[in-house]
């Protein structure tokens, strides 16, 4: 299969078609230690069998019915203190093309996955890789539910679940490309001060009080109310609790539904 982003300035005008894989993100580390891999490479397949989440979870998704890739960025201008940033502006680029699709019902849960109310229907793992004190390159796995109407997870949705419709994978797929690339643009020429203001409009529970659990090295711990009030420059996760403001990393902390 031969696909090709033709709006886009350099995402996905390579695009590896993967009949089935393991994971996408795989095969993109795969391909980088072959030799040098042209920004905005994209690795699709319409079957991924052991997708991988955050926290080491396993990603769902049925054969043909979703949209599962990894796209090659090289966000050289970025710090590894700065990683974050990226995870926003990709975060960013995937709920525009959610909200053009679905609505204004779309939120990124902290750090990136996207939550249409409270059915999460888009998952993203970014793998960063470091020279020096910069990014030399970095592999983002995208995991979309599009056209799959049964879970197993009962709080997952999809694009036909929202929409009442299905849709044509490899179309989508280009819609997004465009929508990441414009933004992650945005970040390298323009800064990152006003996609983190979008970025916090934009986010699941933000000034709310809800639930949150916090996570031992064993495991589970105890539950606390909090509200959400921002991110940190490292990307942690600011809350304001019983015990006044309170910063989280993504393994300290889980929201409880």
């Amino acid at each position: 299969m031969n696909i090709i982003c033709s709006n886009t300035l350099f995402v996905g005008k390579k695009v590896v078609y993967l009949p089935t894989c393991l994971s996408t993100n795989t095969e993109a580390v795969s391909m980088l230690q072959k030799g040098p891999v042209i920004e905005g490479t994209i690795i699709y397949t319409p079957e991924q069998t052991a997708g991988r989440g955050q926290r080491g979870n396993q990603w769902e998704a049925k054969a043909n019915k979703n949209l599962t890739f990894s796209m090659i960025l090289k966000p050289t201008f970025l710090q590894a203190q700065e990683q974050f940033q990226l995870n926003v502006a990709v975060s960013l680029g995937i709920m525009d093309f959610f909200r053009e699709v679905i609505g204004l019902s779309v939120k990124v849960k902290w750090p990136n996955d996207i939550y249409v109310e409270d059915r999460k229907i888009c998952g993203i793992l970014i793998e960063n890789f470091l020279h020096g004190n910069s990014i030399s390159h970095a592999i983002i796995g995208i995991g979309i539910n599009v056209n799959q109407q049964v879970f197993d997870h009962p709080k997952a949705t999809s694009i036909a679940l929202e929409v009442g419709k299905q849709y044509k994978l490899e179309s989508l797929l280009e819609e997004i490309a465009q929508y990441i690339e414009a933004r992650y643009l945005k970040l390298k020429n323009q800064g990152y001060l006003a996609l983190k203001t979008a970025y916090l409009q934009s986010l699941y529970w933000y000034q709310e009080v809800h639930q949150f659990e916090r996570l031992t090295e064993v495991g589970k711990g105890t539950i606390f109310e909090g509200s959400i009030l921002g991110i940190d420059t490292h990307g942690k996760l600011i809350l304001q609790s019983e015990k006044g403001l309170e910063t989280f990393g993504l393994k300290e902390i889980r929201f409880h539904q």
